[in-house]
């Protein structure tokens, strides 16, 4: 099963809070917004989605 994590950069603040508490590090930090640089390693948690404050982020299953 896979999944591709999205980022709403226009709700992004820049917190970093989905970047510190993903356990497959796959989303980082670049010119103060998160990205997703590994989407390979997504595992579904939605540990992402759930620290984010903004509602920035969706989890798709593929």
């Amino acid at each position: 099963m896979a999944f591709k994590p999205t980022i709403d950069l226009d709700k992004c603040e820049g917190c970093e809070e989905c970047v510190e508490n993903c356990p497959s590090d796959v989303l980082e930090m670049k010119d103060g917004k998160a990205f997703v640089a590994n989407e390979d390693e997504c595992l579904g948690c939605e540990t992402c989605i759930e620290v984010c404050e903004q509602g920035a982020i969706t989890v798709e299953e593929l």
